[in-house]
């Protein structure tokens, strides 16, 4: 089967009666989605490093004692190492939260919209972006990828 590479996939192509506003529309609340998984990247990355951090408090408790510092050390363990970092909870704790609660639903608002007004498509307003951007017949500026891609 030969495929035109000239053309996009039909799943990057707007729909029939679909207007200019609405597909900025809907790409600016893709646009809000995709600023939102960002956030949720550094929700993560906050994650893990407060987990690192927290181990290498413990480290530094035990580097403390064998330093002969074991005041120290004790306040640092009974006040600092397992802590909360917001009360009764732990930043595992933020992240199943922000899963299960917002990102959730925002994903599901974004996808109900698209499916209401562009047929479910995704990437519509980059997707025309990129036909106007290319240079048609170019090597390298292709609609799509070749068979088998």
């Amino acid at each position: 089967m030969t495929v035109d590479r000239e053309r996009p996939e039909p799943e990057h192509r707007r729909p029939e009666d679909v207007t200019d506003a609405t597909v900025d529309a809907v790409g600016k609340l893709s646009e809000a989605l995709e600023t939102v998984e960002q956030a949720r990247g550094h929700l993560y990355a906050f994650h893990q490093l407060l987990g690192r951090a927290d181990l290498q408090l413990g480290e530094a408790v035990e580097k403390l004692i064998e330093a002969g510092h074991p005041e120290c050390a004790e306040r640092l363990q009974s006040a600092m190492v397992g802590r909360n970092v917001i009360e009764g909870r732990w930043t595992f704790q933020l992240v199943e939260e922000f899963d299960d609660g917002y990102w959730s639903e925002f994903r599901e608002h974004e996808k109900a919209v698209r499916e209401t007004l562009v047929q479910g498509r995704r990437h519509l307003l980059e997707a025309e972006m990129k036909e106007a951007r290319r240079t048609h017949g170019r090597d390298g500026h292709e609609a799509r990828p070749g068979p088998g891609r």
